[in-house]
């Protein structure tokens, strides 16, 4: 892939062996499984898709591997603590009275960026490569739904994370926006072995990507795979 998203070298973690194990997990709310014998493993460095209809369990296995939920049933294992996870779930959390540009500095870190001229650079190519670099002034307030999506995405990869969890990444974009989102994941992924989870309802969309597919239904796990065989 060819960008202009220009990232300062880091050190790659390494490759290979599961950073989360998830064995026979199950989550109950009020007496009914969102999630029941759940068993899966992620690579380092592995670009997965989680789909399925709505209420077939997509976000609540997301919130498992954020570990804002535990599992009474089953065995769930982060196995490399060190991995720094960011995640861009459905309500953003962007503060409705900033600017987009004000919302996307929130990211700068000084352990991470040498100079706060690394992390604007950095900034403004992520944002001229989805085209809205012209648009950082409008309070999120006045922004439409997509252009907070971008924001969001932008936001969490400012923070450099070895893990970005997505929740619906796409849903207010089209397609053309849609494909962005994919080929700047791809970027990092490929770079500096991101591990990417993207959970979505959209089978047809992510049938155009690289990556595994795992298949949700009913809070069960249907299918683990490739696209063209869902």
């Amino acid at each position: 892939m060819q960008t202009e998203v220009g990232i300062s070298d880091k050190k790659k973690f390494l490759e290979g062996g599961d950073i989360f194990s998830l064995e026979n997990i199950g989550i109950r709310f009020e007496n009914k499984y969102a999630l029941k014998n759940i068993s899966l493993k992620v690579s380092k460095g592995e670009i997965l898709f989680i789909t399925g209809v709505s209420g077939a369990g997509k976000t609540t296995l997301l919130r498992v591997l954020a570990g804002e939920i535990k599992s009474s049933e089953g065995k769930f294992k982060f196995n490399d603590r060190d991995q720094f996870i960011t995640r861009v779930f459905q309500d953003l959390r962007l503060l409705q009275d900033q600017t987009l540009e004000e919302n996307l500095w929130l990211s700068f870190d000084n352990f991470i960026y040498e100079s706060k001229r690394e992390f604007k650079k950095e900034m403004q190519n992520y944002c001229r490569f989805f085209s809205i670099h012209e648009m950082l002034n409008l309070k999120v307030s006045e922004a439409n739904g997509g252009l907070k999506q971008q924001v969001a995405l932008i936001r969490a990869l400012l923070s450099r994370p070895q893990v970005l969890l997505l929740d619906e990444p796409t849903s207010s974009l089209d397609t053309e926006k849609a494909l962005k989102v994919y080929e700047i994941l791809d970027f990092v992924n490929s770079k500096y072995r991101t591990t990417c989870i993207w959970a979505t309802h959209n089978r047809e969309l992510i049938k155009k990507f690289n990556g595994r597919i795992i298949y949700l239904d009913k809070g069960k796990l249907i299918y683990s795979g490739h696209a063209c065989f869902i």
